[in-house]
């Protein structure tokens, strides 16, 4: 990032050196008036179609304008030739789009342009003497043909550096992989300047359109070329990421993997993940600001509301490049500073079950092809994502109490035995095990029916979460027992824990809606519950053993003892 002092100074420099310097280079160097004003035209066209069609080597456009201004160096002077490289460097940055924050590259670029074709320029006169027909005609060594290009080259990589330190703090590779490619690119490139010059001199203006045609023709194909291999790398990719999220069987993790893998292969300020609710409103599930994952603060969208509102109504995707496109149509949250924004609807069974909505802060940040990628991809995403939900709904059928919704025993089972095993190895300091069992649920089942025993099951099964929490693992046991884990909860923290339970479960009380008796009255009733306490490894050193003493604890310390008590395992 560069400051607001550094760009303020490279204006200034600019408007110092900028000016002056082009008015003393036409007094050192005037331009020659034995020329036709149509050839500096015809070279200037050449140079702007350069400027506006780089050519993509791996990824990276590389413009090719040092053939161009070695000829019009050699056929018209310095002076010429600055003042088209000037205006070409006006179309490659009209080419490359800059943003508000890089428009300090303009005078940066321009005295750097200048200052290489003055030394360049400078140092060749110096060593030559002239360009242009007497030049040409001389017939002087091939070799002093190639000192301004050559000498181009080094002053250009040179500034480039000094530009880094200076100003980027060294933070931009110079002597990467763009700058082999650059460099045999530049030099393979020369001869055809070379060769521009010296058929100029032979057939005048045509020599422009004999070799800006196969150059031309050349720059399109390896365009071509370079755009199809790109998506096809693109496809690659999607497969890859498709097979990544098929793999994954937990919703959260195909959410976080879709949008870590979106925000690699795009430009990704912003992703909004939208889920239809019973196909009326569009509920955020996803919501990640800067790589970071935020809180649901998004209002729900009907259909045609807003980008994504549209999107679903219309199944199709939606591209913006800039803010002005989607301002209008934009209802509810969206970041102050966005510009391009891409939404995409996501299709299942011909169906859109939800959107996806990204977002950038550069104009113009997402291209028609990439359009096509983030398609594909939500096509396996939606996949992806109802077969986690398959695979969630059935792991919590096998889990859960069907009436409680609190953990069946397979799972406590598994949980116990888990922990059992990071106590021996010593992750874990203790384990207690509360079993509580409802007194006298018989007859509350006879007096007021098996619907209202379920009903407080249910309520029951509440409360105990709502007193555990997080602290522990609580399970429906069977018939009126339940289970609770606690990990890291010595004996007498788990004793207090007990009491607590069964002191609010006294207090509490429960209602009955579906009782044996008349209809229109609703029934409160209280119940009281009895509790066995064991801790491993001070009672059990064994899961068997630990819920068979916690057990035994409930039956003879707690019911034997008159009930509503809570009991722990003596030896």
């Amino acid at each position: 990032m560069v400051s607001s002092n550094k760009k303020k100074l490279i204006w200034a420099l600019w408007l110092l050196v900028f000016p002056t310097g082009l008015w003393l280079t036409y007094r050192m160097y005037p331009p020659q008036i034995s020329f036709d004003i149509v050839d500096i035209l015809l070279f200037l066209c050449l140079a702007f179609f350069v400027a506006a069609t780089p050519m993509v080597i791996n990824g990276a456009p590389i413009f090719l304008l040092q053939w161009v201004s070695w000829a019009v160096f050699l056929t018209f002077g310095l002076f010429i030739e600055l003042v088209i490289a000037q205006l070409t460097l006006a179309v490659l940055f009209i080419r490359i789009r800059l943003s508000k924050e890089q428009f300090y590259r303009i005078p940066l670029n321009s005295i750097m342009f200048f200052l290489v074709s003055l030394l360049s320029g400078g140092i060749f006169y110096y060593i030559v003497g002239d360009t242009g027909a007497s030049f040409y005609e001389e017939g002087l060594s091939l070799w002093l043909y190639v000192i301004y290009p050559v000498l181009s080259y080094f002053f250009n990589h040179l500034f480039i550096a000094v530009i880094n330190y200076s100003i980027y703090k060294g933070k931009r590779e110079v002597f990467g992989k763009d700058f082999v490619w650059e460099t045999i690119t530049t030099f393979m490139s020369l001869p055809i300047g070379l060769v521009l010059y010296i058929l100029h001199k032979e057939v005048g203006f045509l020599a422009v359109i004999f070799v800006s045609v196969p150059f031309a023709s050349l720059s399109i194909t390896l365009n071509l070329y370079s755009a199809s291999k790109n998506i096809n790398e693109l496809l690659q990719k999607a497969t890859d990421i498709g097979h990544q999220l098929a793999e994954r069987l937990n919703m959260d993790e195909v959410l976080d993997l879709f949008i870590q893998k979106l925000t690699e292969m795009l430009p990704v300020d912003y992703a909004y993940i939208l889920d239809i609710v019973d196909n009326e409103e569009l509920h955020l599930i996803r919501q990640v600001e800067k790589g970071e994952r935020k809180s649901f603060n998004i209002q729900p969208l009907k259909k045609s509301e807003g980008i994504s509102g549209q999107v679903w109504e219309q199944k199709k995707s939606a591209l913006y490049s800039s803010e002005k496109e989607w301002k209008h149509i934009v209802k509810g949250y969206m970041p102050e500073n966005v510009e391009s924004v891409l939404s995409v609807p996501i299709v299942r069974n011909s169906q859109v079950t939800g959107v996806l909505l990204l977002a950038s802060t550069q104009k113009r940040s997402y291209k028609k092809s990439q359009l096509m990628i983030v398609d594909i991809l939500c096509s396996h995403f939606a996949i992806a994502i109802e077969n986690a939900r398959n695979y969630e709904k059935t792991k919590a059928l096998s889990e859960r109490c069907a009436l409680t919704s609190l953990y069946n025993y397979r799972y406590f089972e598994n949980v116990l035995f888990s922990e059992f095993e990071s106590l021996k190895n010593q992750e874990k300091e203790s384990l207690s095990l509360i079993i509580l069992d409802i007194d006298h649920f018989k007859s509350i089942n006879d007096t007021y029916g098996h619907q209202s025993g379920n009903e407080i099951l249910r309520q029951l099964a509440t409360e105990l979460m709502s007193i555990i929490d997080h602290t522990g693992t609580v399970a429906r046991y069977g018939g009126e027992e339940f289970v609770i884990l606690l990990p890291n909860i010595e004996k007498e923290e788990a004793l207090t824990t007990a009491e607590l339970i069964r002191r609010l479960i006294a207090n509490h009380l429960f209602t009955l809606d579906q009782h044996i008796g008349p209809k229109e009255l609703t029934r409160q009733v209280q119940i009281t519950v009895s509790i066995g306490v064991a801790t491993a490894l001070q009672d059990a050193d064994n899961p068997l053993t630990l819920i068979r003493h916690a057990d035994r604890a409930l039956y003879v310390g707690a019911k034997r003892a008159g009930r509503n008590r809570v009991a722990e395992y003596v030896k």
